[in-house]
């Protein structure tokens, strides 16, 4: 360092001489509860050479640092990033650090993280999620779309990448019953056997109880999937009455495709067009990969470790999983059911009262669970994931201030995204959520 050394900080101010920087470090950063850190950013570094008459007397150094902290027992954290820029000088043929310019301090927290693009992917690193996409919607309507991240290593994830949301799936076909509901063209409590038998529950006479009421709230008695119900040699059966209990079912969701299809003598595809994706034009929603699915802006599904699975490409639509979507499209979606979704007011009640109890503090309405005194107002929020491998997702709605916020992720570690993008976005009504999420109500 140069005698003549002068640093210049944001926050810090200005230090004039080498040795009152010397003493700042001393009866700072050395005494700070934890080691910190600072790191060069990759590929940040560049130097630009000093001239006087062709004889080179200086450089500039500009680039970009981290800052760690280092604490006993835990892994080193990111705690702020700046730009730099260092004037050297020669002096008596020696490299001297002569004046430091540190600015545009970015702390990691809510205010930057989820919204700065540079911060938001150094967090991802750190929780080992490839990418990361949010919607945000306040007072019903969308303030935020955006995505972090990588679809893979080394390819960077576009706004518009394509996301496999697994059970998120689900809320789609909720939706589209209520509406042809609404429309006097459904009922909710018309047994579903007048439209569809399965085989397998045939000369069960409990599918003559079975309607869509019981299907939407998760009261079928239906296992999630009979493949993997090895007691009935993976055929659908019923593990109780409907109605009667709950227990979540993919198949419940695929009974009721089945029945609207021969209902509408046409395709779930065809219903879901109509009444969902071309009104809201959700143009890069499908159920399955077709002709138009663009595979290069797909997000890649990954395990804990970073490691890519194989992507299953459906080719059959499903009512329960494996909606191919985007951030913007889904966010669009939940904005219109925070608005109402063109249902009357009876059936928007009715979606959101009790259908079945499934903790002191949790039920299911129709199509989502419902958390209940998330606040001190008694206010609830609609909720519902989606999860398989590589994949976790979730969607959060509070009916009262028409907030929402949707959660994408292509990892098996997705969910350790969840609690810190809950909280940012929902404040104390996220804080109430992750409560009863968690049981700790």
């Amino acid at each position: 360092m140069s005698e003549k050394f002068e640093f210049y900080h944001d926050q810090a101010g200005i230090t004039k001489s080498k040795s009152d920087f010397i003493n700042g470090i001393e009866n700072g950063l050395c005494k700070l509860s934890y080691k910190p850190k600072r790191e060069l950013a990759k590929k940040s570094l560049k130097v630009y050479p000093l001239k006087n008459n062709g004889v080179l007397y200086g450089a500039i150094q500009t680039g970009e640092h981290n800052f760690y902290a280092i604490e006993k027992g835990k892994p080193q954290y990111l705690t702020s990033v700046a730009q730099f820029s260092h004037l050297w000088l020669l002096e008596d043929g020696k490299w001297k650090l002569s004046k430091v310019l540190s600015y545009n301090h970015k702390d990691f927290d809510n205010e930057i993280l989820f919204r700065d693009k540079s911060i938001t992917e150094k967090w991802l690193k750190q929780k080992n999620i490839p990418a990361l996409g949010i919607g945000y919607i306040e007072d019903g309507v969308i303030k935020q779309v955006s995505v972090f991240g990588e679809l893979e290593k080394g390819e960077i994830a576009p706004e518009n990448t394509i996301w496999n949301v697994a059970s998120l799936t689900k809320p789609i076909i909720t939706m589209l019953t209520l509406k042809l509901v609404n429309n006097g063209d459904w009922s909710l409590d018309e047994p579903i056997y007048h439209y569809w038998i399965d085989p397998d529950v045939k000369k069960d006479d409990r599918h003559k109880i079975l309607t869509t009421r019981h299907i939407l709230s998760h009261q079928t008695g239906f296992p999630n999937w009979r493949w993997l119900d090895e007691e009935s040699q993976k055929k659908l059966n019923f593990h109780f009455e409907p109605g009667t209990d709950y227990q979540y079912s993919g198949e419940g969701y695929e009974y009721l495709r089945k029945a609207l299809e021969n209902k509408f003598n046409g395709t779930l595809e065809k219903l879901a067009d109509s009444l969902i994706f071309k009104p809201l034009i959700m143009t890069e929603t499908r159920f399955y990969w077709d002709e138009r699915m663009d595979e290069s802006k797909f997000a890649k599904w990954h395990s804990a470790t970073g490691k890519l699975y194989e992507n299953y490409k459906t080719t059959e639509v499903s009512a329960a999983d494996d909606l191919l979507t985007t951030i913007g499209d889904y966010t669009k979606f939940i904005a219109h059911i925070l608005n109402g979704a063109e249902l009357s007011e009876s059936l928007q009640k009715e979606m959101l009262k009790q259908q079945v109890r499934v903790n002191p503090f949790k039920y299911w309405g129709l199509g989502f669970w419902v958390d209940e005194q998330i606040n001190k107002k008694g206010d609830i929020a609609l909720v519902h994931g989606g999860d398989d491998i590589g994949v976790h997702t979730i969607v959060f709605m509070i009916p009262k201030t028409k907030q929402g916020l949707i959660i994408f992720t292509n990892s098996d570690n997705g969910t350790a995204a969840f609690q810190k993008v809950l909280l940012t976005y929902l404040g104390e009504n996220g804080q109430g959520i992750l409560e009863v999420e968690m049981g700790v109500k």
